[in-house]
């Protein structure tokens, strides 16, 4: 079978086991994007892609293939999450947002700080002291796609929903510079010298010209919007406004000795942000965009779940720290979630929810992880503990995302009406009108 044709199947393959797989899922009342992850687990390297049979699963080969379509869906997402941050939104609980997001990032850190500084002095020889620290700087990031998915899904609409979104959006950047500090400690313990550049400076310049990238294509998206009027073409804009804006996100270059590299995430949020405060009709089309989006993203969550690794449950010392990981890091999204919520008297469902659907973890963090491979032997051990609490919560944080919604009241219990079925009801209609005037 050519490349081409094994591309095009691993895609309609992912498509196809996510949107069955949902059918089954929302019998046990799950969200759909708990059913995308577990399908490409199951069609993914570990279990039917472990046969290297074209057709029945997807290879680590074929993954490496549709890295492309996460990186656009990922963009699409943050785009999304760029509409939350409207000014007249903003008035309302923009001030609640900012504080929440950041005391709930950096309380998170000091907890799990705590607990795995304590563990490594129960296990020295098999935890190092870097991994506690940059494993408690990783701890901030929330990953947006699942719950984005979640709020779209099941039409979330309330107070907590109003400051989830934009906390979320916010965890990027505070995650990115807790990062760099930690990292740069982390470093500095290890026999090397400290590079201040990489350390401090690259990820502080990656922040501010990745949200400045965002800007200046906002700005053009803005502009060019204007000279487009039909609603096809309005949407085609749009599309190659955030893939354009995917694609310079990506560059990397040197100038003398920083090195500079952007933030797709943050670059296509603010990109979001600056064309739905600047464009009078931005709402309209970041529907549109939402439509056609679709399909990307079911195919990045399942190819999300097939890149899980399962091989990390075979290390009982992951499988240990991991859940310490996980156990403290709910703690401190729960709690400083509830506390800063309370400190800026939000509403009481703010404060009692808001911490659990802040629980799911991929993409960023697992990026973060990445970048600790360069300290040695206690890069691999973030990584591997990263990957063991990504695949649970990504499994599990969806579902309680949706539970924290419904019990806050933001996700209604109504009869969600088929839209084939609705479709069959207009067809009878007019056949109806058509005999009445044939008889008439």
């Amino acid at each position: 079978m050519s490349q081409t044709a094994s591309i095009f199947l691993s895609l309609s393959i992912a498509l196809l086991s996510g949107l069955l797989l949902s059918r089954l899922v929302k019998k046990f009342n799950l969200p759909a994007v708990t059913a995308y992850l577990i399908a490409g687990v199951i069609i993914g390297p570990f279990v039917l892609g472990a046969f290297k049979i074209d057709g029945i699963g997807i290879t680590s080969n074929q993954i490496d293939g549709l890295s492309l379509i996460s990186d656009i869906a990922l963009g699409f997402i943050a785009f999304a999450m760029g509409n939350e941050f409207r000014l007249s939104q903003l008035k309302k609980i923009g001030k609640k947002a900012v504080v929440i997001g950041i005391f709930q990032a950096v309380f998170t850190t000091l907890i799990v700080d705590i607990a795995l500084i304590g563990l490594h002095f129960i296990i020295p020889s098999k935890f190092p002291i870097q991994a506690a620290i940059i494993l408690a700087a990783i701890a901030t990031a929330t990953a947006p796609a699942a719950t984005l998915m979640v709020v779209k899904q099941y039409k979330a609409k309330g107070s907590v929903t109003d400051v989830l979104l934009p906390v979320v959006a916010l965890d990027d950047a505070v995650g990115l510079v807790v990062f760099a500090i930690s990292f740069g400690i982390a470093k500095s313990i290890g026999s090397g010298p400290i590079d201040v550049l990489s350390i401090i400076v690259e990820p502080m310049l990656e922040v501010i010209l990745s949200l400045l990238l965002g800007f200046v294509m906002g700005l053009l998206f803005t502009f060019c919007e204007k000279f487009f009027h039909s609603r096809s073409k309005r949407m085609a804009i749009s599309v190659t406004f955030v893939m354009m804006t995917v694609a310079l996100s990506c560059l990397q270059f040197d100038i003398g000795q920083v090195h500079i590299s952007f933030s797709s995430l943050l670059s296509c949020m603010m990109l979001g942000t600056v064309f739905c405060n600047f464009c009078e009709v931005s709402e309209e089309l970041m529907e549109r965009a939402d439509r056609w989006t679709t399909p990307i993203l079911i195919l990045f969550f399942v190819i999300s779940g097939a890149e899980l690794e399962l091989n990390v449950f075979t290390d009982i010392t992951v499988v240990l720290i991991g859940i310490v990981y996980i156990v403290f890091r709910s703690v401190g999204k729960y709690f400083g979630a509830s506390i800063s919520a309370k400190m800026t008297k939000c509403d009481p469902n703010i404060v009692k929810y808001l911490g659990i659907t802040l629980l799911p973890q991929a993409g960023v963090a697992l990026g973060m992880a990445n970048k600790a491979k360069e300290i040695g032997e206690a890069g691999n051990i973030v990584c591997n503990i990263t990957l063991f609490a990504v695949l649970i919560y990504e499994i599990v944080g969806p579902f309680l995302t949706k539970v924290a919604l419904t019990k806050a009241g933001d996700i209604k219990k109504e009869g969600r009406v088929s839209a084939r079925d609705e479709h069959l009801k207009k067809m009878e209609m007019e056949q109806r009108k058509q005999k009445k005037i044939t008889k008439a």
